[in-house]
């Protein structure tokens, strides 16, 4: 692991939580300077890079095309430790259900699905749609962004649509919210939560610690 000094660009394409984000990585990283941009020239720059997200994947993927984020994020990836978060991460993938159906970034296998109107516990009980709120997070690999983290603590979720994890080589981390599915991806300088760790409380900070410090 490095030193925390270094230049992390948060990519602002209008569509996340980009001022509760760079709070977030500058109090774990108090050298670090923390640029919320979507300068592709800054993105170049920065030493790591944060791809987050909120809302719609269409409003998200037309917002991304503009831009030509995709591209931006394409080439981070190559090249230095890259943190993708909630629809950030559901944008990497190949397509989603969400919206009639939306083709993604397909950065990484698979697709993205509805949880469904009548889900259910293991008891039978029906769960709530979005998936909002506190749960346990399976860490399935060794993992440098997994330092420090307990396993099965507890991450703040906020979302609809989820990516599958079975059959996915790239999960780091599962949840069970009726059935189970990918709560973290990691390939290569890749790391990716559906999660949002600037809002998970002590773990969610140690995760963003991590990335600080993570190599790629």
């Amino acid at each position: 692991m490095s030193d925390f000094r270094s230049h992390i660009a948060v990519i602002d394409y209008g569509m996340g939580n980009l001022h509760s984000v760079a709070k977030a990585l500058e109090h774990v990283s108090p050298g670090a300077r923390v640029t919320i941009t979507s300068d592709p020239a800054q993105v170049e720059d920065a030493d790591r890079v944060v791809f987050p997200g909120v809302g719609a994947i269409r409003d998200c993927m037309t917002e991304i095309q503009r831009l030509k984020v995709g591209e931006v994020v394409s080439k981070a990836i190559k090249t230095k430790p890259v943190l993708a978060i909630c629809v950030g991460m559901q944008a990497l993938m190949e397509h989603s259900q969400e919206n009639g159906g939306v083709d993604c970034l397909g950065l990484l296998p698979g697709g993205v699905k509805f949880f469904g109107d009548n889900l259910q516990d293991i008891q039978g009980a029906k769960l709530k749609v979005p998936h909002m709120g506190w749960n346990n997070v399976h860490q399935t690999i060794d993992h440098p962004m997994w330092h420090g983290i307990d396993q099965n603590s507890r991450f703040y979720f906020v979302h609809s649509y989820y990516v599958e994890a079975d059959n996915n080589p790239y999960v780091a981390g599962t949840c069970d919210y009726g059935s189970p599915f990918a709560a973290a991806l990691s390939h290569k300088n890749l790391f990716a939560a559906q999660f949002h760790p600037e809002k998970s409380a002590d773990a969610g900070l140690q995760l963003l610690r991590n990335f600080c410090r993570w190599l790629g």
